[in-house]
């Protein structure tokens, strides 16, 4: 692996010891997956930020590298942290977990990782451009960069995230080339049935079962009209399933609307049936304790649905609407969220359903609208799901 005069020197230690563990990091990965050098980043997007997933091990990894006094080169967001850093009482969040929590928040703050604590940074700021080179680790977020913007990046672990970071830079392979950004699976769907939005984590899941880490392109999508809500649940919920980082949309996704993207595909069709059985198994209950909303965070445009769905209602069970510290400011300013919170709800920014302890707080049956998040929750929170469209989900 080709390496620059700077670069050696840091790999030698010549400026310092946690430069010298990044790099170290990334031209073990450049080595195991053939990367003829490093290149520059636009930006990274970190994940490992919830107590619950990193515990002890994670904290003091990170607080060790703040330490340092390193920081990072490029603009860096955060991954959703386990709880509300604000309200997190309000959620009945322990003591310990919320200053462990904090703590980490706090050694991301020293290492200049802007602390949007969001799994949607495309929504907050962190918006790459077409054909940027960039280093993200969110699964949904690496899913809607690479497709629905066209920007460049493998599905990065938290660890290499971080340490692209921190030098700007992360190994030239896989997604960053062209050549492997063709698609191998060609999707054409043959629905006849009137779907709700839900629809799109149910395809989601189905794909990614089938496809596993391959790249999929969708033939005939565009005819349904999909929104951007509905191409970030579709890429959540491949990611989640399967380990799909890149799907091609005719005439929806970035790089399908300029060049050719297909490669030598298999084609699949999928049916009413299938879908059906794609809902079917993700239902594991028709009752529910907790309704969990966000996973992806929502924007702007699914709080306000909510709140036009609430209008004047009473909820008669707990509700959670997850979204971004800047989306949330926005709708506090629009009344959005004093309509939810007026019918019973909380809209809770910084976490989700996911990476928050809610098993702990006793929750063991929780409705979403997320394909991602009913893939996610049996094994993360050992919770039963039940799998909707928000309206049906908001009626009872």
């Amino acid at each position: 692996m080709y390496l620059t005069k700077e670069e050696e020197k840091i790999l030698d230690g010549e400026r310092g010891e946690i430069l010298r563990r990044c790099l170290n990091l990334l031209v073990s990965l450049g080595e195991i997956y053939g990367a003829e050098r490093l290149i520059e980043i636009r930006s990274a997007q970190i994940s490992g930020v919830s107590y619950k997933t990193i515990r002890d091990v994670g904290l003091e990894f990170i607080e060790d590298l703040a330490r340092e006094n390193v920081k990072v080169k490029v603009i860096s967001t955060l991954n959703p942290a386990g709880m509300d850093l604000d309200r997190w009482r309000d959620l009945e969040i322990s003591e310990e977990f919320a200053e462990k929590q904090l703590r980490i928040i706090k050694a991301f703050e020293k290492l200049g990782v802007e602390l949007s604590c969001t799994c949607t940074p495309y929504l907050t700021g962190n918006i790459p451009t077409f054909g940027d080179h960039i280093a993200w680790a969110e699964s949904s977020a690496v899913a809607f960069a690479n497709s629905v913007l066209g920007a460049k990046t493998n599905r990065e672990g938290g660890p290499s995230a971080l340490a692209a970071a921190i030098l700007g830079k992360t190994p030239y392979y896989g997604y960053h080339l062209d050549e492997n950004r063709k698609a191998n699976y060609i999707v054409k769907l043959e629905l006849s049935k009137n779907w709700g939005e839900s629809l799109y984590g149910a395809l989601g899941y189905l794909i990614g079962k089938m496809v596993k880490n391959g790249i999929p392109y969708f033939e005939n999508l565009y005819k349904l009209k999909p929104s951007l809500d509905s191409l970030k649940s579709l890429g959540a919920s491949m990611a989640a399933s399967g380990g799909i980082a890149l799907f091609h949309a005719k005439h929806l996704t970035a790089e399908a609307k300029v060049r050719d993207v297909i490669g030598e595909a298999e084609r699949i069709e999928i049916d009413d049936k299938e879908i059906e059985e794609a809902y079917s198994s993700l239902n594991s209950t028709e009752d529910y304790e907790l309704i969990c909303l966000g996973c992806p965070h929502c924007s702007l445009e699914e709080i306000k649905k909510v709140a036009n769905l609430l209008k004047d209602k009473k909820l008669d069970r707990e509700l959670w609407v997850c979204t971004s510290l800047q989306v949330k400011a926005i709708a506090d300013r629009m009344g959005y969220t004093k309509i939810i919170e007026k019918a019973g709800g909380k809209v809770i920014k910084d976490t989700c359903m996911v990476v928050a302890p809610i098993e702990e707080l006793g929750y063991k049956s929780v409705a979403t609208n997320s394909g991602k998040a009913s893939v996610y929750l049996p094994s993360f929170c050992k919770s039963k799901v039940y799998f909707s469209d928000v309206e049906d989900i908001l009626k009872h």
